[in-house]
C-alpha cells in the first residue's frame, strides 16, 4: 500500500469516533467515521488527483456523498456531507432542477469534475444517518471494495490496548459440553496488572468454541471501536484468525452470522465467535477446523486469544480447558416444529391468506421454523436467527372491499406493545407482498391518516420575499412518508429534506 499517495481529507487532527470494519447493525463499518469537532462546515480535500466519478444525494445512509476516482485506481469516499464545493454544487443543482429531485445519483466523466489533490471538494455536515456532525471517510480498490485507510498511512494515534468486557464458551452440538452443560456458558475473566487477562479454568468435551466482546479506544477519543485483528492459539498452534483490512460490500450482512445473533437481539451486545461456521466472509485468514476445539477425555489444554488494533497494541486471553467425560445432568432439549427449513432449497410456508417464500440460501443453517397465521396475524419465528438473503411474504386481500384495500399494508410487529413498523409492501391486484431480512411477527395494518405539514419560520399572510429561507415540517405516523414535492408559483423548487428532523429547507 502506497504511503503517501493519500494525505488528509480534513486539515484538523484525526480523531475518529467509527474505525474500519467494527461492528454495526447488519453491516462491517467501510470507512473511518473522523470527528469534525461537534460542528458542520469543515471544508473537506480531495485525497489525491482524480475526478469526481460519483455523487449521491439521498435522505437517507451518506445521504450528501461524493465519490473521487484517482489515477491508480483507488476511489475515496466522502460522506454525510452538509454541501459540495460551489463548482460542484452548481452542477448538482442544475441536474436536480432537470429531473425536479432533490435525490439524484450523478456519474460525471472523467473531464467534467476533474480535481487536485487537497483542493476543496465539499464541506463536513450531519446529513444522512449520521448520529452526529462527522466525515464518513473511505478508500476502495478497483473492484469497488472498502479497504482500511490507515493502511494507507492516513494517521490515528494510538497506544491504547484493546479491552474484553466478556468471553463465552459454547457447545457445538448435543454430545458436546462445557462445564457440565451444552447451553452457552459465560466464563469468568480475570483482569491481570498487564492488561491481559486469565479466565476461570473450565472442564469440557466435545467440539467447544468460543466469543468474545473486545473493542478498542484510540489515545485523543473516549468511544469504544472495533479491534483490527483477532486471533486464537491452542496449545501453541494458531487455529483462528479475523482480520478487519478489507471486505465486499457483498459478504457485509454475513456480520450477523459472525456475531451470536440472539445474543445481540436479546441483550444487545455484540459477541463475535472466534470459530468459522457456515459462513463466507472473506475477513477469516487461517483456521484450523474452522476455529472449532475437539476436546477430548483427560486432556488438559492452554487456550490463548491475541485481539490488537491496527497500531499493534495488543491484548492476551489466557484459559485451560480440562477434558472430562461428564454429561450435562439437564441437557439442552432441540425444540422441533412441523415446518423444517433447509439452506439449499426453496421453502414454501403457506396458510390460509398468507404465504412465505424461501428461496436457497436464505439462511445459513438448517433449522425447525415457527410458523402460525391467525387472522391476519402472521408469526414467523422470532428474530433470533440471521437471515443471508430476503424472502417474500405475501397476503391475499381479496375478501376486503376495495376502498379499504387502498389503505393496507404489511407491517412487523414489534415492542412490548406490538407497534406496527411499515414494511415496504408491494401491490399486485389482491396480493399484497413485502421482502424483508428479518424474522418475526406480521399483519395487515391500515393508514386512514394523512401526512401532516406545516410552516417552521413562517405563517400564512406573511411577506416572505426578503426570507433567506423557508423551513417546513413533514411528517406521518404509520407508513410514513413516500413523496414530496414543492412549488412556488406552479414552479417545482429545491428542497432538501433531512429525515431526522422530519424537515424540508428551501
Amino acid at each position: 500500500y502506497p504511503q503517501d499517495y493519500f494525505s488528509n481529507p480534513l486539515d484538523v487532527p484525526l480523531i475518529l469516533s467509527g474505525n474500519f470494519g467494527e461492528l454495526r447493525s447488519n453491516h462491517f463499518h467501510s470507512g473511518l467515521d473522523i470527528k469534525t469537532q461537534q460542528r458542520e462546515g469543515l471544508k473537506v480535500l480531495a485525497c489525491a488527483d482524480g475526478y469526481v466519478s460519483r455523487i449521491k444525494v439521498a435522505h437517507f445512509g451518506y445521504s450528501t456523498a461524493l465519490y473521487i476516482t484517482h489515477p491508480k485506481g483507488y476511489t475515496t469516499v466522502y460522506g454525510h456531507l452538509q454541501k459540495f464545493s460551489p463548482e460542484i454544487e452548481a452542477y448538482v443543482n442544475k441536474q436536480q432542477y432537470e429531473k425536479e429531485s432533490y435525490e439524484i445519483e450523478l456519474f460525471p466523466s472523467a473531464e467534467t469534475l476533474p480535481v487536485t489533490k487537497q483542493s476543496l471538494v465539499a464541506y463536513s455536515g450531519n446529513s444522512g444517518g449520521s448520529g452526529g456532525p462527522h466525515l464518513h471517510f473511505e478508500i476502495r480498490d478497483k473492484n469497488e471494495h472498502p479497504m482500511n485507510p490507515m493502511l494507507f498511512g492516513i494517521y490515528i494515534k494510538d497506544t491504547t490496548k484493546p479491552v474484553v468486557r466478556s468471553i463465552y464458551a459454547y457447545a457445538l452440538d448435543g454430545n458436546s459440553f462445557v462445564n457440565k452443560s451444552n447451553s452457552k456458558q459465560k466464563l469468568r475473566l480475570i483482569p491481570q496488572k498487564s492488561g491481559d487477562y486469565m479466565v476461570e479454568s473450565l472442564s469440557a468435551i466435545g467440539n467447544i468454541g468460543f466469543g468474545i466482546d473486545t473493542s478498542d479506544r484510540q489515545d485523543l477519543a473516549a468511544n469504544s471501536n472495533g479491534v483490527y485483528n483477532i486471533q486464537t492459539f491452542l496449545n501453541g498452534n494458531q487455529n483462528f484468525e479475523i482480520d478487519f483490512s478489507s471486505f465486499s460490500f457483498d459478504e457485509s450482512s454475513c456480520i450477523n452470522q459472525f456475531i451470536d445473533y440472539e445474543h445481540y437481539t436479546t441483550n444487545r451486545q455484540r459477541i463475535q465467535k472466534l470459530f468459522k461456521k457456515n459462513n463466507p466472509l472473506s475477513m477469516f485468514k487461517s483456521t484450523i477446523n474452522d476455529g472449532i476445539l475437539s476436546v477430548d477425555d483427560n486432556t488438559n489444554s492452554v487456550y490463548k486469544i491475541r485481539i490488537s488494533d491496527f497500531k499493534n497494541n495488543e491484548t492476551w486471553v489466557n484459559l485451560n480447558i480440562k477434558g472430562t467425560n461428564t454429561s450435562a445432568s439437564t441437557p439442552v432439549v432441540q425444540k422441533t416444529t412441523p415446518y423444517y427449513m433447509t439452506v439449499n432449497h426453496t421453502n414454501n410456508l403457506k396458510s390460509g391468506k398468507v404465504s412465505v417464500d424461501f428461496y436457497p440460501d436464505t439462511f445459513y443453517e438448517d433449522f425447525y421454523i415457527d410458523f402460525d397465521v391467525k387472522n391476519d396475524t402472521l408469526t414467523l419465528h422470532k428474530d433470533v436467527v440471521p437471515v443471508r438473503k430476503n424472502f417474500n411474504i405475501s397476503y391475499d386481500v381479496s375478501n376486503y372491499n376495495d376502498a379499504d384495500k387502498e389503505k393496507l399494508f404489511i407491517a412487523r410487529l414489534v415492542g412490548y406493545k406490538n407497534y406496527p413498523v411499515y414494511s415496504f409492501t408491494k401491490r399486485d391486484g389482491n396480493i399484497l407482498s413485502t421482502s424483508t431480512k428479518t424474522l418475526g411477527t406480521y399483519a395487515l395494518a391500515t393508514d386512514t391518516v394523512n401526512p401532516t405539514i406545516y410552516g417552521l419560520n413562517f405563517k400564512d399572510g406573511q411577506w416572505l420575499s426578503n426570507f433567506r429561507y423557508l423551513k417546513v415540517k413533514i411528517d406521518d405516523d404509520r407508513s410514513g412518508i413516500s413523496n414530496y414535492r414543492a412549488t412556488v408559483n406552479d414552479k417545482w423548487i429545491l428542497m432538501e429534506y433531512d429525515y431526522k428532523t422530519k424537515t424540508l429547507t428551501y
